[in-house]
């Protein structure tokens, strides 16, 4: 940042009256400030160690604020923010931004990328080679990724997702080659001071959770083609809804307290009698009876309809994991229980 008041934006000037005026106030301010407002001042903050005495005193008095004279303010601005934000009474907003500061702290590249909607990125994207594809994708945030993946070719996906699985660091001379190649169009100017954890198999299987139903099938076969290995790796990393057939009695109760009736009726349309079995025997014996009625008497229903269904329970397991609510066998890792 350029520390000269006439030279600083809006965005810059606010987050340098912010440092010096204190953690407590900053919050107070935050509050009712958008999201995005305090994304951008955020943003400005995390760059920010030392603050020069002469310019504290010029955006205070561009700001018709009092302030007394001072050697100069040192502060730690990534800690600053995340005291900051963490200080909110809405804690659930708190948490949202906290995860968005933490996102630009390990990774910046391709910014324009994040924001643009994912059939125009797709599109600039369509004549690129896959491993750039790869590249691209596995700087952005996992929803995003998904997305971009599902408006593009289906027989190319299965390439791009090989590529992110064995992506795990890329030099910041990569990633600046990808942006030069793509400015013209994009405008992006993206700094780069570190090498980025971006890809990995643990990120394509976070990137299929997040895409529709019987996306995995199809770039499993895919990649299965190229290096079964993978495949397998991935596969066995991944949480399906015959999959709750491996929960015990106590992690499945907790998953049915989050699904109604109706959508486990449907779910269960296709389901083996194996997983209906399990499920039944964890609900009430009133609950399994009319579920099974329910069941006899169902018509004919689409396969995608049942399907989306059984992905909206996979993904309400896979929230219930993130919030420590439940361990699901085999994706413990080093926190899970024992």
């Amino acid at each position: 940042m350029v520390m000269e008041a006439n030279k600083l934006t809006g965005a810059e000037k606010a987050a340098i009256l912010l440092l010096c005026m204190g953690e407590e106030t900053t919050s107070r301010v935050f509050e009712s400030l958008s999201d995005a407002e305090v994304r951008e001042i955020t943003r400005c903050m995390v760059n920010i160690e030392h603050i020069p005495a002469q310019l504290s005193r010029e955006i205070v008095a561009e700001f018709h604020r009092i302030q007394k004279t001072h050697a100069g303010i040192f502060v730690r601005g990534n800690d600053f923010v995340k005291k900051v934000i963490a200080g909110s009474a809405d804690q659930k907003r708190a948490e949202k931004l906290l995860e968005d500061v933490a996102w630009e702290e390990e990774a910046r590249p391709l910014e324009t990328i994040a924001i643009m909607q994912p059939h125009m990125v797709a599109s600039l994207l369509e004549n690129e080679h896959p491993q750039t594809v790869a590249l691209v994708l596995s700087t952005q945030k996992i929803e995003h990724a998904a997305k971009i993946l599902n408006c593009m070719n289906e027989s190319v996906r299965a390439d791009i997702m090989y590529r992110i699985a064995r992506t795990e660091k890329v030099s910041p001379e990569i990633v600046t080659q990808i942006e030069e190649a793509l400015r013209k169009e994009i405008g992006i100017v993206a700094r780069q001071d570190k090498q980025h954890q971006l890809g990995g198999v643990s990120r394509v299987v976070d990137i299929i959770n997040n895409m529709g139903p019987g996306a995995d099938k199809s770039i499993l076969e895919g990649i299965g083609k190229t290096d079964p290995d993978m495949a397998e790796e991935i596969r066995n990393n991944m949480f399906t809804f015959e999959d709750l057939v491996q929960l015990d009695g106590r992690t499945l109760q907790t998953v049915l307290r989050e699904i109604n009736n109706d959508q486990l009726t449907l779910a269960l349309k296709s389901a083996s009698d194996n997983l209906k079995e399990a499920i039944f025997q964890n609900i009430s014996a009133r609950a399994a009876e009319m579920i099974q009625d329910d069941l006899e008497a169902m018509g004919p229903v689409k396969l995608s309809e049942v399907e989306t269904m059984q992905q909206t329970i996979v993904k309400i397991v896979l929230r219930l994991e993130e919030e420590e609510k439940i361990v699901i066998p085999g994706r413990g890792g080093a926190d899970a229980l024992v």
